[in-house]
């Protein structure tokens, strides 16, 4: 899924991996989330987790928080159910298995996990093949920064895939340890994983390949950020977005290389020819 990116606190790591944890959750109908988000976004700010599965027509709705306090007014207003995380969380999501991701000539491993994504929604999915299409032919000296990088699937393949340099980047803290985990259960080295937000992140400006798996809005915000990179991947966009993105990149000089589009969600290979 397309993530927000809005906390700008710099952290470099985060206690509540091991402290209580606690998770706000409810199964909505789409109709239902329409007539809702923006009251449920208004009181969940950036944590908000939209999970939405291809084999199933609902979507499951989760905010995470250290306090059941922070959680009771989502509760009180939308009902749903607020749950105690078991102090070992991390470790226990990170044990569940899934069904392996083919990158190149490697299975790389996701775990099922905090709602950061296995690779199998859309958004994620479509971005893995464009890069893998992208970089075919590169030399192994590329540089990637992968904003949004959640559960780092995005970074991690890109290291299987030949690059040299690669930054995942997250504004939560508990996407960043997963991300790590995953790179220790594939055993893949080199990848900086840090906390930060895509607005003030900082990353080479000469880096080849930006990926960025987040909400439209922030992409056309971040634009100038990025456009001084060789290429861009942009996920995380509706269909109904998809018009609105588009301009933006054409006002930035920004050409659109390919599109692909899986259900109401497109993205985007873009980058100065």
């Amino acid at each position: 899924m397309p993530r927000s990116f809005i906390d700008k606190e710099r952290l470099t790591s985060f206690p509540a991996v091991t402290q209580r944890m606690y998770l706000w959750r409810r199964s909505a109908s789409r109709k239902w989330f329409a007539s809702n988000q923006l009251r449920l976004r208004a009181l969940a700010l950036d944590q908000l987790a939209i999970i939405e599965r291809s084999n199933r027509k609902r979507l499951q709705l989760e905010v995470a928080a250290k306090s059941r306090f922070e959680l009771q007014k989502l509760a009180n207003e939308f009902g749903g159910r607020i749950e105690n995380l078991p102090r070992n969380w991390l470790k226990r999501w990170l044990r569940q298995k899934t069904k392996p991701l083919t990158i190149g000539q490697r299975k790389l491993v996701i775990p099922a996990g905090a709602a950061f994504g296995t690779g199998e929604h859309a958004t994620t999915a479509m971005s893995l093949r464009l890069l893998e299409k992208l970089t075919r032919n590169w030399n192994p000296s590329w540089s990637m920064a992968d904003l949004g990088t959640g559960s780092g699937i995005l970074a991690l393949a890109a290291k299987i895939l030949g690059a040299r340099q690669v930054a995942g980047i997250d504004n939560d803290p508990i996407a960043i340890s997963t991300a790590k985990q995953n790179a220790r259960r594939n055993k893949i080295h080199g990848v900086q994983f840090r906390v930060s937000d895509a607005v003030t992140a900082k990353f080479p400006r000469n880096v080849d390949v930006v990926t960025a798996n987040l909400f439209s809005e922030l992409l056309i915000e971040i634009l100038p950020r990025m456009k001084s990179a060789r290429r861009l991947i942009l996920s995380g966009i509706l269909c109904s977005q998809e018009r609105d993105l588009r301009r933006a990149l054409a006002r930035h000089k920004i050409d659109i290389l390919e599109a692909r589009r899986r259900g109401k969600w497109v993205a985007i290979l873009a980058g100065r020819r």
